[in-house]
This record gives C-alpha cells, sequence and structure tokens, in this order.
C-alpha cells in the first residue's frame, strides 16, 4: 500500500488591504508560475499580498510586488529574489476581459488571494474600482451597524 502525502489545504495569504481600498466588481481564478524554492516557501506559509497587483503588458498578466520570502533551508545555488514579478496564467478570453476593465477610468487589477488548489498554487485577482475616503467610513459604519443588530437578536434569543 503505498503512502499519500497530505496535500495542503486552504489560504495561504490573503489581501485584506484591498478589499478595503476597492470595490471588487469581477473575480477570477489565475495559475502563477513559480519557481521551486518559491513552492516550498509558500508550503511553510512564507508569503505576503501587501500592496500587490497585476501588470497587464503586451497581452500577458504578471503579479506585481508579492512577498515570497526565501526559506533558509534552500538550496545555496539558486539566486532568490523575494519580490520578483511573476507570471499569472489566464486564457485570452479571461486575458481580453482584464484589459477591457482596466481601460475604464478608476479600475484596477489587485490580487486578493493565494491558496491551495489541489497541489496547485493559484491566485485570485480582481477588478476593482477605487474606494474615496468617505466610502471607506461607510462601509466601516454599515458594517458596525450589522453587527450591533446581530448582538441584539442574539441576545434577544439567549434571553427567551
Amino acid at each position: 500500500m503505498a503512502k499519500h502525502k497530505k496535500q495542503p489545504q486552504g489560504t495561504i495569504a490573503l489581501n485584506k488591504k484591498a478589499l478595503h481600498d476597492y470595490f471588487v466588481e469581477q473575480r477570477m481564478e489565475a495559475g502563477i508560475a513559480l519557481a521551486g524554492w518559491e513552492i516550498k516557501s509558500l508550503r511553510a506559509g512564507k508569503a505576503q499580498l501587501v500592496d500587490s497587483y497585476v501588470l497587464l503588458k503586451d497581452g500577458e498578466a504578471w503579479l506585481m510586488g508579492c512577498h515570497i520570502s526565501p526559506l533558509t533551508a534552500a538550496s545555496t545555488h539558486v539566486i532568490t529574489d523575494p519580490t520578483r514579478t511573476r507570471k499569472l496564467l489566464l486564457n485570452r478570453n479571461e486575458l481580453d476581459k482584464l484589459f477591457s476593465g482596466v481601460q475604464q477610468k478608476g479600475y484596477t487589477c489587485v490580487a486578493l488571494a493565494l491558496y491551495w488548489k489541489k497541489h496547485l498554487v493559484k491566485c485570485e485577482i480582481a477588478l476593482g474600482k477605487g474606494k474615496k475616503e468617505y466610502d471607506k467610513r461607510h462601509v466601516e459604519k454599515e458594517r458596525d451597524s450589522n453587527r450591533e443588530m446581530q448582538r441584539a437578536l442574539h441576545d434577544r434569543k439567549k434571553a427567551v
């Protein structure tokens, strides 16, 4: 009987700042072209998506600003660059949607999450429209009021 290796599950890194700074209009899943040392670092959970974005250039999509820290136990003959640009793997229809969306005023393409899908690393990217400061305050106020309503309902159910 062969031993089955346990596949990594779940989210590697989230970009919470992107959800705070943008109204997310359309989400997509993209593969990433990675080196071997990067996969080992991702298995150890050493990735950050803060301030990362997607650059659309020459008919291709590139992930910029994603930081994957190299492991200290990685081989010494490999030159590691933690913030190198990584190619996103999308089909032509998805790339066309992104290019047409980014050309509209106020829209940008950001990376929201890195996660495992079976044995592959996927990146969730989104077209987003930038929020103004008053939009951010409004969303925060709405979130707080919803939380208060949920607490009140929970307390009321507890009392009955």
